[in-house]
């Protein structure tokens, strides 16, 4: 049964998750290299942590394929949301990213082998809806657009998985594994990545001090301590609800972004109209949970 603190510390997460934009536009790296160094910094930290905290790095053969392929797809989801932004701008890549609640909303059901909730169908489009009066993106970002969807999809989908993996298994052992997941991922792809769409066909694999910094944060605070705790909360809360919070990740994001970088034209009344969407969608969802909980036992 989730309390107070799990909503509270949930919602810490997500703006940890909204610096983490912050974080990527003050990094010099490319997305590519960014999200390996911030995969090396991870399992270092998470390492450290479950030493020092006597947890367990034991897992079957077939649990650590299955963390090392999730890591594959955590790695596919950070180098999209990253990726989005630079191929055309944080909006529009902030947008696609909103889909997660969409995609999970169809994806839960799905694994879990259970009909999809049609007040989650309505409330993840209600936040897409929200989102889109914020920023009202160009459709000339395409691209962009597409890749920020693809970030949606792999963030609830290794969402899915995560919320079965930690009935049985740790949640600093599952951010252990699945970062490692992600830097083998990196690593496998970089001679494919180094042909086609690295500047000069070359790996900017030296960061700067200040890189060396952001990226310590980015790794400590938005890799070990909010990806992990996000998991242990997948034991309390569904996949749908934590992925609808996630998309106040924006909102949090953009007011860092103003204090940050004096961004004071993404403050308009736009922006107000449809953060207040996605508050009432987030604030909406225990009250029709409850609801069809109820009506589902009147019915039985």
């Amino acid at each position: 049964m989730a309390t107070r603190n799990d909503y509270f510390k949930l919602h810490f997460i997500v703006f940890l998750w909204g610096f983490s934009s912050i974080l990527g536009k003050l990094i010099s790296l490319p997305a590519m290299e960014m999200v390996f160094f911030r995969s090396i910094l991870s399992v270092a930290g998470i390492a450290i942590l479950i030493l020092f905290a006597r947890g367990n790095f034991k897992v079957s053969k077939s649990e650590l394929i299955k963390l090392i392929g999730i890591g594959f797809i955590v790695a596919l989801h950070w180098v999209a949301f990253f990726g989005s932004a630079r191929v055309s701008n944080v909006s529009v890549s902030l947008v696609g990213f909103a889909t997660n609640s969409l995609w999970a909303a169809l994806l839960e059901p799905l694994f879990n082998r259970s009909r999809i909730k049609k007040f989650e169908l309505l409330l993840g489009l209600v936040v897409i809806f929200g989102l889109y009066i914020i920023f009202s993106f160009d459709f000339q970002y395409k691209l962009g657009l597409f890749i920020g969807v693809l970030a949606g999809f792999t963030a609830a989908l290794f969402s899915v998985f995560n919320s079965k993996l930690v009935r049985t298994i740790d949640s600093y052992t599952i951010t252990f594994y699945e970062m490692i997941g992600v830097f083998i991922g990196i690593g496998l792809f970089f001679p494919i990545y180094k042909n086609t769409w690295a500047v000069d066909h070359t790996l900017q694999l030296v960061p700067s001090f200040n890189d060396w910094i952001y990226l310590i944060l980015l790794a400590g605070a938005c890799s070990v301590y909010a990806y992990s705790q996000a998991v242990e909360l997948m034991k309390k809360l569904s996949v749908f609800f934590i992925q609808l919070t996630l998309n106040l990740e924006p909102v949090y994001g953009i007011i860092m972004a103003v204090i940050i970088f004096k961004e004071k034209e993404k403050m308009g009344g736009n922006f107000y109209a449809g953060t207040l969407i996605i508050l009432s969608a987030v604030v909406l969802y225990p009250f029709l949970k409850n609801r069809s909980i109820r009506k589902s036992s009147i019915e039985n």
